[in-house]
């Protein structure tokens, strides 16, 4: 997997399961050196491996913005080695290998309720989820939970218990639905191979427009399942033993992302691509490298979509990766249409961004 070890700094010119107990066992001598000290006081804290949840692309903008513009340097760290998906981070938080994953909460969610695994989420970047039901507008155009019913929908083996939290939200018997089994490639949609197809927003979405269809979208945070995604994912222990390098850390974030917001779609596309060609060379056998070049203009697109689940009147409120108590519930009953019973304490534990917030009051104002 491709892995990120040294920032390439530039002058800023606009762009800028093992078992569980054993695995807790492993975890108590990864705590990085420095934890006693506060964030932006000259702390040092060494070095952190961060997961991926997929490749290098316009997911991790604002991590790419961290380094170029110095944030994590800043913060105190040595490294911040950023290791390319696609991976939940579930195993490697558990076995010490990655101190922090951006995972999502189906995932997170998923270990707790099966593995009672000590995980918490303490922020999330996309406030929606960005799943949807892709269908074309002058195929099947399935605008509504109703209009699944009777429809063949493709649905990857990794997604088909978030499918059926769909329709479980929404009354809908899987005998009414049949599930067609696919890959990413929304090939199949565009064929006329199924009615319907799981796909992300930011991704197979603008695919499939980009291929020249007009598209419909039933969007998975809209229509009943809406939980948080790209989370920022610790287990308990590191929790508990690094507030404030994980502090630290979630500052350089806040301030990469608000350079994603702040920064010109152009710029920020050229940043992207720049980290995602890195990957490719350092790692031959990496999916960065398998895909090939990044298209600039659906990279564009895919970063303006993320905006949309980015950034909530919530968020602008209250600052990037806060996490409302309406929305942890919201996740937590998702979670249980999917078969995953947590609570709100089982999954989340976000004192550290609300302790940024309420110290660094002015990191809030994220939007131009």
């Amino acid at each position: 997997m491709a892995v990120h070890r040294t920032p390439h700094r530039r002058a800023r010119s606009g762009a800028t399961a093992a078992a569980i107990a054993a695995a807790v066992l492993v975890l108590s001598g990864c705590a990085a050196s420095g934890s006693g000290d506060s964030p932006g006081d000259g702390a040092s804290y060494g070095e952190i491996s961060v997961q991926y949840s997929w490749i290098k692309n316009e997911e991790f903008a604002g991590e790419f913005y961290a380094y170029e513009n110095g944030y994590y340097d800043d913060a105190g760290f040595d490294e911040v080695i950023g290791i390319s998906g696609p991976d939940t981070g579930v195993a490697k938080l558990l076995s010490g290998s990655a101190q922090v994953a951006l995972s999502d909460a189906a995932s997170i969610g998923a270990a707790v309720a099966e593995q009672d695994a000590p995980l918490k989420i303490i922020g999330a970047t996309f406030q929606k989820n960005p799943f949807t039901i892709l269908s074309l507008a002058d195929g099947a155009d399935i605008a509504t939970p109703d209009d699944l019913v009777g429809k063949r929908i493709g649905v990857q083996d990794s997604n088909a218990s978030v499918f059926a939290a769909l329709l479980n939200a929404n009354g809908i018997s899987p005998d009414d639905v049949t599930v067609v089994p696919v890959d990413f490639d929304p090939t199949p949609l565009m064929n006329g191979e199924v009615d319907g197809f799981m796909a992300y927003l930011t991704n197979e979405a603008i695919t499939v427009e980009e291929a020249g269809y007009e598209v419909t979208n039933l969007a998975y945070a809209e229509n009943g399942v809406p939980y948080v995604a790209e989370t920022y994912s610790v287990t308990e222990q590191y929790l508990a033993e690094n507030p404030d390098l994980l502090k630290a850390f979630l500052i350089a974030e806040i301030k990469g992302w608000t350079d994603v917001f702040q920064e010109s779609t152009d710029d920020t596309v050229e940043l992207i691509q720049g980290y995602y060609n890195q990957a490719a060379e350092e790692s031959e056998d990496g999916l960065e490298a398998v895909f090939g070049a990044l298209d600039p203009v659906k990279t564009g697109k895919g970063l303006e979509a993320e905006k949309l689940l980015i950034s909530t009147p919530e968020t602008e409120a209250n600052g990037l990766f806060t996490i409302s108590d309406e929305l942890k519930q919201q996740t937590v009953d998702s979670l249980a249409a999917a078969g995953w019973d947590v609570s709100v304490d089982d999954l989340f534990d976000t004192t550290l961004i609300e302790e940024i917030y309420s110290e660094m009051p002015e990191l809030v104002d994220y939007l131009p």
